[in-house]
């Protein structure tokens, strides 16, 4: 053969071939891999998730939720720093997108604390807001995978009013929590009880029976930042002196 004859590219090197269909299950891979390699290297061993409407800014209608929402991370952040030793405990964590995702990120930033934003790509583009801890900032393109990490460190989590989006996360939480699928414990906390009581009738879904009346307390109501700290306080040092789980919780009815 006269002339030298190229070479194909590596798979791994190969974008057409990554970006295809057969590659799929190693980009869903990829969305495990890339995030456990970073909180393992910024040593973040669980989480405070805030979930709430991208909608709501500081000035628009509902803007006391905003700012309550910054308050009561920073008060999480400072709370948690006294736990600090070689992992970082009670890590806020967001969609981090703007709304309340940016008041979390945004009021653990204000106390110079670690916090997460899992971002989320979408048609109308949710860039990441610009409060979240530079090495764990993450962009996801799996809305599962997304909801993995948001369940997979979290301890507890505080739901802020919020739309489709919100009551999907609160939902897959919930389900998960009722049906015993996690191992751990996690405090749910429902902020802004007239909004919540108002968009969704619990007490209906007892009274049709589609719930028992044990599941309402799967999930406590707040109405202030002291009010929600408190409940968080009460419940997080429950699992402040546990020592670090070599391998993630899982319900032991989700083992073969």
């Amino acid at each position: 053969m006269s002339e030298k004859q190229s070479r194909p590219p590596l798979a791994y090197r190969n974008e057409e071939f990554l970006n295809g269909p057969d590659s799929r299950a190693l980009r869903i891979l990829s969305e495990y891999l890339e995030p456990h390699s970073h909180f393992r290297r910024q040593r973040i061993r669980d989480t405070v998730v805030f979930f709430g409407s991208a909608r709501i800014r500081e000035d628009s209608p509902l803007g006391r939720y905003y700012k309550e929402a910054r308050t009561l991370a920073s008060l999480v952040t400072m709370w948690a720093e006294s736990f600090h030793d070689r992992t970082y405990r009670f890590v806020v964590c967001s969609g981090g997108g703007p709304g309340i995702m940016e008041a979390a990120n945004r009021g653990a930033m204000d106390v110079k604390g670690k916090t997460i934003g899992l971002n989320i790509g979408l048609p109308f583009e949710q860039f990441p807001n610009p409060y979240i801890t530079e090495a764990l900032s993450f962009e996801f393109h799996y809305f599962f995978m997304r909801k993995f990490w948001f369940a997979y460190l979290a301890k507890a989590l505080v739901v802020f009013p919020g739309g489709f989006g919100t009551m999907d996360e609160l939902f897959e939480i919930l389900t998960l929590v009722q049906t015993k699928k996690l191992a751990k414990k996690i405090t749910i906390i429902l902020y802004g009880s007239d909004f919540w009581k108002e968009v969704i009738n619990f007490d209906a879904l007892v009274k049709y029976g589609t719930i028992s009346a044990a599941d309402l307390e799967l999930f406590h109501f707040a109405d202030s930042p002291d009010a929600a700290m408190e409940i968080l306080r009460q419940a997080l040092l429950q699992h402040a002196e546990l020592p670090e789980p070599e391998v993630p919780a899982i319900s032991h009815s989700a083992r073969p």
